[in-house]
This record gives C-alpha cells, structure tokens and sequence, in this order.
C-alpha cells in the first residue's frame, strides 16, 4: 500500500502570472519557492509542506473555472487554527476580499476566490464543542 505524506501541491492556470504570484504571496502570506531551478513555469508558492503551482494561461483569453455542474476541483483549502481564522476575515477584507463564512459544524470556513475566479478556501478544526 502506498503511504502518502500528504499533498505537495495543487495546479492552477492563470490569466496573468506576475499578478497571481503577488496575489498569493500578499493576501495568503505564501512564500515563493524553487525560483532559482524553474522560474515562472511553473511559479510555486507554499506554506509548510503544500504548494500551488501557478501556470500561465496558454491562449489570452482563457475560458473562467467551470461551475458545480462540470466534474472539476472545487476548491483548494488551507487549514488553520482559532487565533488565525479569526483574523483571517480582516486581513482579507484589507487586501478587497470579502469571504463567506460556513458553519460545517465540526469546522468553520471562509470561501472567497483569487483573481481569476478560482474558489479558495480558509479552515479551522478549531470549533468550540466540535
């Protein structure tokens, strides 16, 4: 059986490479990696051990991410503790995102989208009586 360690990295295609990379970095605090062995193709930026892998859109005008009604990724989630996700809402309300929350019951989320409409996600496992 195969023992995974965890997910190294999820792909995304965006519309402006230099943009998104400051995107990520800005509002999610993801610090830019592998730079120096493949440049901006892909641009990798993580945390701990999870990355995104941001790959430039190959025609200029690229189609958005479908909707719940095509078989796809619906959202990348980055997890968090209490102290972290209840700030969050502020520190992306500074940088002109404004999340919606969920209450799933054993966590709470924020869902908001980057600049090309791919849905993110911030969570925490940190529920009182959860």
């Amino acid at each position: 059986m195969l023992r995974l360690q965890g997910i190294d990295h999820v792909a995304l295609t965006v519309r402006d490479l230099a943009r998104s990379v400051a995107w990520y970095q800005a509002v999610l605090g993801l610090e830019r990696r592998y730079a120096d062995v493949w440049g901006d193709f892909p641009a990798v930026l993580g945390v701990g051990t999870t990355s995104v892998a941001l790959f430039p859109a190959a025609v200029p005008a690229p189609a958005p991410p479908p909707g719940r009604d095509v078989l796809s990724i619906r959202h990348v989630a980055f997890r968090v503790d209490r102290a972290t996700f209840d700030a969050a809402r502020g520190e992306l309300e500074a940088h002109g995102v404004v999340p919606t929350f969920q209450d799933h019951t054993a966590a709470h989320s924020l869902y908001f989208t980057d600049p090309d409409g791919h849905q993110l996600e911030i969570t925490t496992y940190d529920v009182e009586g959860g």
